[in-house]
């Protein structure tokens, strides 16, 4: 059995972030937009890479890499399992099924970082934060 007592609280925070990362934003629909081949580039910026349409082609750089609509699919999918996620952050057993799959799956991971300047409502320079 999973002993949550054996971890640290910034661990488990780290765990849950990992854990939400895969199951709530890699493993859905955007693997399917991922998923394909990727444009080879030899100037490395991609400046030599064009899509070609019956309209003409369009520079690879200025190419919207996925739809309104799968972003919306996508952002839709990401909430509801964010949401789902929460309600059962406090169920051991689902806790225990999340971190072993995703400490399987992510172990080549980097771990997370505490961004400690994001979303602090204050610019470096004092001003207010817009995003």
């Amino acid at each position: 059995m999973w002993d949550l007592m054996n971890y640290q609280e910034d661990e488990i925070t780290k765990l849950q972030a990992i854990g939400m990362a895969l199951l709530c934003v890699r493993n859905t629909c955007i693997e399917h937009i991922h998923s394909g081949i990727e444009p080879q580039s030899k100037t490395g910026d991609y400046s030599d890479v064009h899509v070609v349409t019956p309209y003409g082609e369009i520079p690879w750089n200025n190419v919207s890499r996925i739809t309104d609509d799968e972003m919306r699919e996508w952002m839709k999918e990401v909430v509801n399992k964010l949401y789902t996620f929460l309600i059962r952050s406090n169920d051991i057993d689902f806790l225990e099924r999340m971190t072993i799959y995703s400490q399987q799956a992510t172990h080549l991971w980097e771990d997370p970082k505490n961004l400690t300047k994001w979303f602090t409502g204050k610019w470096d320079n004092g001003s207010e934060q817009v995003d």
